[in-house]
């Protein structure tokens, strides 16, 4: 039975990380088109995007193989997004456009950012350090997007909540934790918070004091 949860468990984990991948890769996609790039432009920024925040996360932890290359199949489906994407990416307009890497980085950030807390918190590492963590995978690959998009990374745009929601979905997973919460639930949850709470702060204009 144990078995069985553990392996559910990794199952769902595999699958929420092939979510935050097709979230980041989509935002890198369309910005990179959205600034003319070419088939290699967007795919290089697509890759960035997508394995940024996850290749930062192993290193940091020393986790080996990095998990991209453990698994070729992640980045082999992010090489068809792109190649998928190159086509139909500039039939959107501008603004349909803007509005759709904004919505999939506030998806991405909340898979990578409670995918960064879990992998910590299995490593036993201190509490603050796995909500730190998840904040970390979260936000590094759309940092690297916008730098190389040569955009001000949204993590830094004008005091918007953006490091702040993935902050605060990283502490609700954590205390859900540790309040014994059912695992399915307590990921559920802290997720869902994550880019609630971006489009959120974006919609109401919710930002940082000073």
């Amino acid at each position: 039975m144990v078995i069985d949860l553990q392996s559910g468990m990794s199952t769902l984990l595999k699958v929420l990380e092939v979510c935050g991948l097709i979230s980041f890769a989509c935002s890198g996609f369309i910005e990179a088109r959205s600034k003319k790039m070419d088939l290699i432009g967007v795919i290089v920024v697509a890759f960035v995007t997508a394995f940024g925040g996850g290749t930062l996360r192993d290193l940091l932890l020393d986790r080996r193989p990095l998990y991209w290359v453990e698994n070729q199949e992640y980045a082999l489906m992010v090489f068809i997004l792109a190649l998928v994407a190159v086509p139909l990416v500039p039939h959107l307009r501008s603004a349909v456009a803007e509005k759709a890497i904004v919505i999939a980085d506030a998806f991405g950030l909340g898979f990578f950012s409670i995918l960064g807390t879990t992998f910590a918190l299995e490593m036993d590492m201190p509490i603050f350090v796995c909500a730190m963590m998840g904040v970390i995978t979260g936000i590094f690959g759309g940092v690297l997007r916008d730098i190389l998009c040569n955009e001000v990374p949204m993590v830094f745009r004008g005091g918007q909540l953006y490091a702040t929601c993935s902050f605060i979905g990283c502490w609700i997973y954590l205390i859900l934790t540790m309040l014994d919460v059912p695992e399915m639930l307590t990921l559920g949850v802290s997720i869902a918070v994550i880019p609630a709470l971006r489009l959120l702060a974006l919609r109401l204009n919710w930002k940082l004091p000073g």
